[in-house]
């Protein structure tokens, strides 16, 4: 491909993991990072849980200097929004009214806080009511959790739970509204959806299952989270409930989009001089035969390299099975594979530190570890094989020799 100019809308983790795999590559064109905030590229772990708590700073997770940009020659534009992409001239038009031209565009956009089901949830912009996405969220929930406070969680997905978790090392007293009878069970099963519950009770936190928040309202001064059992006071809400793929600039470009932006193994979407990479890109993956949007860490990296190979050249695929980790109170999990609902469970080790199999027709569909490190590498090698259940719980046999 070798293009002479590259822009990338997005100043994500996976744009600057590009930017960087180009600059390695021995890649000497022009190249133009376009971001809407008004910070440095970082990474987004952190925010609801190191960050959000106090033990982390900024500049442990922000990718690269501002030193750096400048010394590998990346245009760097931050707080800055891209509006439209004109495709039949190349060139990308910012809200300013310039424009910028390209030979390859990179669409990193990534996404936004859901804040409803078709309609944003009433009582969403209200003061006191917050999403975390973004450093300035962050900035802003930090400030508002406090010793004692009452913190109001919508959503019981990863975000929410560990910005449950977070809370409570803060002090803060917790509810949580999850509309599902066990948190995260439709990903991760019954069984360790319990797990996670049992161990956010244990720590204090009102979990209510199984409810579904109306909205949110402002009486006497105070917030009330107005759900089906009933309304609650809070001094704090969190929205947590999901992500919706920043789409636009694709759509109206008239690119092929359906959750995200669609983009084949190679990352290129329906226009082969754009590519999509991050949370916005719905790529077809080689191993599992499909398309996949997948929001987390380690996509977002991977992603980022392969854009990198793909617009100097090399051949490569989207050939990777999703990863992601979570860190909640005394739990640290990692997670490898692709499980689905009513995939059969296997647990192996003890109730604080063990790994989790799912199997699919005695396949191994995904394994999770839980409180057992550096094992990671080995789960990701058993999943795709068909191996004894028995064997699976057996602590006795190395996870090396199964």
């Amino acid at each position: 491909m070798n293009p002479e100019t590259i822009v990338v809308i997005g100043a994500g983790l996976a744009a600057a993991t590009l930017v960087s795999e180009l600059r390695s590559r021995g890649y000497d064109g022009v190249l133009r990072l376009i971001g809407d905030e008004a910070s440095l590229p970082y990474e987004r772990p952190p925010l609801s849980k190191g960050y959000l708590q106090g033990n982390d700073a900024v500049a442990d997770f922000t990718v690269n200097t501002a030193a750096w940009y400048a010394e590998n020659h990346v245009d760097l534009r931050l707080d800055t929004r891209a509006i439209s992409i004109d495709r039949k001239h190349q060139h990308v038009v910012l809200a300013d009214g310039t424009t910028v031209d390209y030979d390859a565009l990179v669409l990193a956009t990534g996404a936004r806080p859901r804040l409803g089901g078709d309609e944003p949830m009433a009582g969403h912009d209200l003061p006191g009511v917050h999403v975390l996405r973004s450093l300035a969220d962050a900035d802003a929930l930090k400030s508002a959790i406090t010793q004692g406070k009452q913190v109001a969680v919508v959503g019981s997905g990863w975000i929410g739970m560990e910005a449950a978790a977070s809370a409570r090392a803060l002090g803060a007293r917790v509810t949580v509204y999850s509309p599902d009878e066990v948190p995260l069970s439709r990903v991760f099963g019954e069984r360790f959806g319990h797990h996670l519950l049992e161990l956010h009770q244990g720590h204090g936190v009102d979990v209510r299952t199984g409810t579904r928040v109306q909205g949110i309202e402002l009486v006497d001064g105070h917030l009330q989270v107005i759900s089906d059992i009933g309304s609650s006071r809070a001094d704090v809400v969190l929205l947590a409930i999901g992500a919706v793929p920043n789409v636009e600039l694709a759509e109206t470009a008239g690119l092929e989009v359906d959750r995200g932006v669609v983009v084949d193994a190679s990352l290129r979407s329906s226009d082969s001089r754009i590519l999509a990479i991050g949370d916005v890109a719905q790529g077809f993956n080689t191993r599992l035969r499909r398309q996949l949007q997948v929001e987390h860490w380690d996509n977002a990296i991977r992603q980022g390299k392969l854009a990198a190979a793909t617009l100097t050249g090399a051949e490569q695929s989207y050939d990777w099975l999703p990863y992601f980790f979570t860190d909640q109170y005394d739990l640290g999990l990692e997670y490898v594979g692709d499980a689905a609902p009513g995939d059969e469970s296997v647990l192996r080790g003890s109730q604080d530190e063990f790994i989790i199999f799912w199997l699919r027709e005695g396949r191994i569909t995904a394994a999770a570890n839980v409180n057992i490190w550096d094992v990671n590498d080995t789960l990701r090698e058993l999943v795709g094989r068909t191996i004894d259940p028995a064997r699976l719980a057996d602590t006795s046999i190395e996870l090396g020799d199964l």
